[in-house]
């Protein structure tokens, strides 16, 4: 009986650990865009999304992920993450991110969509680049996002 216990609880703890709802490292150079199937190479634009049921898909720039959010509900997403372009690499939040549209920095797939995770810094970056700062908010507007309200 207490070798019954001791199998349930193992399993249990197996179960927990293996349903938490968080990001995944992007493998660059390995990994593929969700989206539009090119492998994920760029470290300062890529992105990625979590699912409420823990499911991760990864994109190679900003604008794959928002593309692919106007196709479905958003609500089903519990995390938003894009790369912020002055840390390589490093997933930030997306929904606290500030993004500039530049055509003086280009990004993966053409939409020239850069992703901050300091608003000032992404003012600078403005000025010295020219271009539109969005909010998240904004940017989902621009890219129709489905929020299934």
């Amino acid at each position: 009986m207490k070798q019954y216990f001791i199998v349930f609880g193992f399993t249990l703890m197996l179960l927990a650990s293996s349903c938490t709802i968080g990001p995944k490292p992007i493998n660059y150079g390995s990994d593929g865009c969700h989206f539009c199937k090119m492998t994920i190479v760029d470290k300062q634009h890529a992105a990625e999304f979590v699912t409420k049921k823990g499911k991760v898909f990864k994109f190679d720039a900003a604008e794959c992920m928002m593309n692919h959010l106007s196709e479905i509900d958003e609500t089903t997403v519990s995390l938003f993450l894009v790369n912020d372009y002055n840390t390589p690499g490093e997933l930030i939040d997306a929904t606290k991110a500030t993004y500039l549209i530049s055509k003086n920095i280009p990004s993966p797939m053409g939409e020239y969509l850069t992703a901050f995770e300091i608003k000032e810094i992404a003012e600078k970056a403005q000025a010295d680049n020219e271009g539109e700062l969005f909010t998240w908010e904004e940017l989902g507007n621009r890219f129709k996002i489905k929020t299934g309200k």
